[in-house]
């Protein structure tokens, strides 16, 4: 497939590519190249769909049409599964605002950005709208009862299972078919739902932000891509902020669209809900079943905005209420940036599933403790852990733990030293047993004292069922 990308290329250009390199594509199935000679440079692509090629294709020429800030549309393959279009650089909106959102307090070329890109999606919207040809729309040319479900349902399965919470399946439904009603209202204005619309997907090129992956836009509510920009989970902006991009908004998008902007503020906290669900539907799909690390990192961000909308929650989906208060009572982890080697050391059950790493380096080693003699089979022991010294009396004993360690010891030694010496940054190291309470808890607090104190590196400690964490620092 790549022959045929280099293919369009010198078809556009009249040269052959002197450099192709390829490109991280986030949550996407899309493969993505920068084919560059000399100053002539694009991206390339390549699809897995044709249906989804063909509503790239159509939206991106139709929205060139509308003179809307997209990236040009430059060759297409003759089958329609790959394409070459405007290289519009490197820098995307989510980074552009980075100071913003690491520290909460946005500066004045940040906000001016934010309201210019808010300001343009109403004109996407709007504007996109006109003469637009739906049939083209991929997976589904609205949003309507069925696509509210496959949402409401990727967070159910998805999220839900995949973190253990508990929950009644028909009182469940019950809310989501009152939730759906509520989306479903005729006072919601409708014009091109653009779906994914959040700082990931903007570009910004000579200081003028550009739209991209809208392949999955479809007819729908205008509220859904205010809130997907505006309550994207890491974007971190203020509530302050927030309303003052909103209003922005809604004065822009009242020259294109009569629109009753109270009522329109009045509906976001049901969109904010709505989407939200929808997201962590998508970070438990791409987390915890394709291992993506960034996506688990944003529960936290998403969670935040869900305990804002627990009153509105508790007055309209009881059943859902209780779900939410139950997720906001788990503890959400999160992997912050770093350059030197930083050891993470987990005990656990197997029962609850074998830990993931953030990091998204696949889980490093996994110790099966199960073997060793168990004290939680005895009364006297069962209250206790594998910190408290009785404990430790009875499975160091007859040695059997101590022996089954320094196999454990010289596995991650070599692992350590190896890492250290190639500049690696994360190594993770579970230990498992039947209720992560004794053998593993040993076993794990063992092991991170041993590699702080051999190496003296950063050792993230965390007793998983106990709910304890530890930092031993450099």
């Amino acid at each position: 497939m790549e022959k045929n990308l280099l293919q369009l290329y010198k078809a556009y250009f009249g040269e052959v590519p002197t450099s192709i390199a390829r490109l991280s594509a986030a949550g996407s199935n899309r493969s993505y190249y920068r084919l560059t000679h000399a100053d002539k440079t694009s991206i390339g692509v390549i699809g897995t769909s044709l249906e989804e090629n063909e509503a790239f294709i159509y939206t991106a020429t139709h929205f060139s049409l509308m003179n809307l800030s997209v990236p040009r549309l430059l060759a297409v393959s003759d089958d329609k599964m790959c394409y070459l279009q405007e290289d519009l650089g490197d820098e995307l909106l989510f980074d552009y605002i980075k100071q913003g959102r690491m520290t909460g307090i946005f500066s004045e070329y940040e906000r001016c950005m934010l309201e210019t890109t808010i300001r343009q999606l109403a004109h996407v919207q709007i504007k996109g709208n006109e003469k637009y040809d739906y049939s083209y729309s991929y997976p589904i040319a609205s949003f309507d009862e069925r696509s509210i479900m496959w949402d409401l349902n990727y967070f159910k399965y998805d999220f839900l299972k995949a973190t253990g919470v508990v929950f009644q399946e028909d009182r469940l439904e019950d809310d989501f078919e009152h939730l759906k009603q509520l989306l479903l209202s005729n006072e919601h204005p409708m014009a091109f739902m653009y779906r994914d619309f959040q700082s990931r997907n903007v570009m910004i090129k000579d200081g003028k932000p550009y739209f991209i992956d809208f392949q999955g836009g479809r007819r729908g509510p205008l509220q859904y891509d205010v809130v997907s920009f505006l309550w994207q989970a890491k974007a971190n902006i203020p509530n302050s902020l927030r309303n003052e991009l909103l209003e922005a908004y809604l004065d822009e998008l009242s020259q294109l669209y009569p629109i009753q902007k109270e009522t329109f503020k009045e509906s976001i906290p049901l969109f904010v809900l709505f989407r939200t669900l929808q997201v962590l539907g998508a970070y438990g799909f791409r987390g915890y079943f394709e291992h993506k690390a960034h996506f688990l990192q944003s529960i936290p961000y998403a969670m935040k905005n869900l305990e804002a909308l627990l009153p509105q929650v508790q007055l309209l989906f009881p059943h859902l209420y209780k779900v939410i208060k139950d997720l906001l009572a788990k503890e959400w982890e999160s992997v912050a940036p770093h350059d030197t080697l930083q050891v993470r050391v987990c005990s656990f059950s197997y029962k609850k599933g074998i830990p993931t790493d953030l990091s998204g380096n696949g889980g490093g080693f996994v110790f099966d403790c199960r073997a060793i003699h168990n004290p939680g089979r005895y009364a006297e022991y069962k209250p206790l852990t594998g910190m408290d010294s009785t404990v430790i009396d009875f499975l160091e004993e007859n040695a059997e733990i101590t022996s089954f360690l320094e196999h454990v010891y010289a596995l991650v030694d070599a692992s350590v030293e190896r890492y250290l010496k190639r500049g690696f940054t994360d190594l993770m190291i579970s230990f498992g047993c039947t209720g992560g309470q004794h053998r593993s808890v040993y076993a794990a607090q063992h092991t991170a004292e041993h590699i702080h104190r051999k190496y003296g590196v950063e050792v993230h400690l965390i007793h998983r069922e106990q709910h304890i964490k530890q930092i031993l620092a450099k």
